[in-house]
Formats: structure tokens, sequence, C-alpha cells
């Protein structure tokens, strides 16, 4: 499954998870079977050419959503975690919470 998380550098390991307006960067997160397969890197989530992704996790319940879940996402934010490490270790046991209408 694919995950995209707004952060503000191209670290998979030091990169932390920001606002969508201040996103210097949009990792997308290959996730399966219990492990990160990859992490890339996009300026804009438009260059990515996936047609599908699974999941956007976002810094807080206040941002924008609505475009993710018009786009079939599952809309999740993060309680305390901050790096691309520690906000998918929470996803792997479901310690992120969920937005939605």
């Amino acid at each position: 499954m694919l995950i995209w998380i707004p952060v503000d550098g191209n670290d998979a390991k030091a990169s932390k998870v920001v606002q969508q307006y201040e996103a210097k960067q949009w990792a997308l997160v290959d996730f399966d079977e219990g492990e990160v397969k990859t992490v890339r890197f996009f300026e804009t989530r438009e260059a990515s050419d996936e047609a599908w992704v699974d999941f956007v996790i976002l810094i807080n319940k206040y941002e924008n959503y609505m475009d993710f879940m018009n786009e079939g996402m599952m809309v999740l934010c993060v309680r305390e975690e901050e790096t691309i490490e520690e906000i998918i270790e929470a996803f792997k046991f479901k310690e992120l919470d969920e937005i939605g209408l």
C-alpha cells in the first residue's frame, strides 16, 4: 500500500511531518507486509505517477483533507509522532487517529 506524508525534507530518517502548505517534499511510502519497501520523495503530489494511493497522514485533524477523501484515500493524523519512521511504526500498530466526516 502507498502512503503520502508531507515532510520538511528528503531524508527518510530525519524528515519530519509538517503542515501541507509548509511541505518541502511529499514522502511516498510503499508499505507492505508490515515493513517499508521504499520511500520516495516528490516536490508535489502531482509529480508522482502513482494512480492510486491508499492513505495520507497529516500533522493534525485541522488540515484540509477533503481533496484526499475525494480521491479515495483514507486520511489519518499523527498524535505525537514526528519522523517518517515514528509515523510508520504508529501506523503499523494502528496508533494514528482517523480523520473523517
